[in-house]
């Protein structure tokens, strides 16, 4: 009984792998062969049925970022019973890879076809406006700026950037600055308060409100799985100890201070813990 049982959760995993060429693929084969519907991965695994669909789809675009289209694959791989690192690594090909199709696509221009190239003319044209553009350009930075400083760049990275490689960042396994590595983006989050008296509110940026009280020592709240974006209202941020899928994150504050309109879902507090506790209100 035991080796029929072995072999057939060897076929489990190994007939997606020769059945499909893409994570997806191999995600959605190894669903239906455990017999399991989308809703039930959701529930399991907390993501959204929606985005599931995206990721068995390929239409990573449709995801937040880069890093929850890898999370969110990995944690599909483990309910699945498939080998997260091999999915996880076929989701980046196929993210390279949509990338290089997008950047062919924006040149406007296909190798081969005369009809359209540039003229010779427009190319000269075009080559020496360049050269006299970088010439202006060197020449401002180094009259203002003095010889020797590089310019500042171009583009600024947005906050949704440095949120995206924190999380990729944490489902590399690298993790972040008092948080553990490979901790899930959408784990279960625990607020456990550490004195008694502790006021505090919990609610969802739509104005629902989950909890708000004054919590003993030892109590514990846990925020909704299902909640879209979860918000914490309290004066004393430092005397709440906080974990996700059990392991323990830096709390909101090391001191009391007045925190409203917070995010504490487990992305948001995983980028947190990049920047460290939040910073006591400056007084004017």
């Amino acid at each position: 009984m035991t080796e029929e049982h072995d072999s057939s959760e060897d076929d489990l995993i190994a007939e997606p792998e020769e059945a499909q060429a893409t994570a997806g693929g191999y995600l959605r084969a190894a669903r239906e062969q455990k017999g399991f519907e989308l809703d039930h991965i959701a529930a399991e695994t907390r993501i959204p049925v929606r985005h599931l669909q995206a990721i068995e789809d390929g239409a990573f675009d449709e995801l937040p970022s880069r890093a929850y289209a890898i999370g969110f694959a990995r944690t599909y791989a483990r309910a699945v019973g498939l080998d997260d690192g091999d999915v996880t690594d076929l989701v980046r090909e196929e993210l390279a890879e949509g990338h290089a199709r997008q950047s062919a696509l924006a040149g406007g221009m296909e190798p081969g076809d005369p009809a359209k190239l540039p003229s010779a003319g427009l190319a000269w044209f075009g080559a020496a406006a360049a050269i006299i553009l970088a010439i202006g350009v060197f020449s401002f930075y180094q009259t203002y700026f003095g010889a020797g400083t590089t310019p500042a760049p171009l583009v600024a990275e947005t906050e949704e950037d440095e949120a995206a490689e924190q999380l990729a960042a944490s489902e590399d396994g690298e993790g972040t600055d008092g948080a553990g590595p490979g901790i899930d983006p959408q784990g279960k989050v625990v607020f456990t308060a550490l004195e008694d008296g502790v006021w505090v509110r919990f609610y969802e940026d739509n104005g629902e409100r989950f909890f708000e009280a004054q919590m003993a020592s030892g109590d514990t709240f846990e925020v909704p799985a299902d909640s879209e974006a979860p918000l914490i209202n309290t004066g004393r941020p430092d005397a709440f100890a906080i974990t996700i899928d059990g392991q323990e994150v830096p709390k909101l504050a090391d001191e009391p201070i007045t925190l409203g309109d917070t995010p504490i879902s487990a992305a948001a507090l995983l980028a947190r813990a990049e920047t460290g506790p939040a910073a006591p209100p400056q007084l004017n």
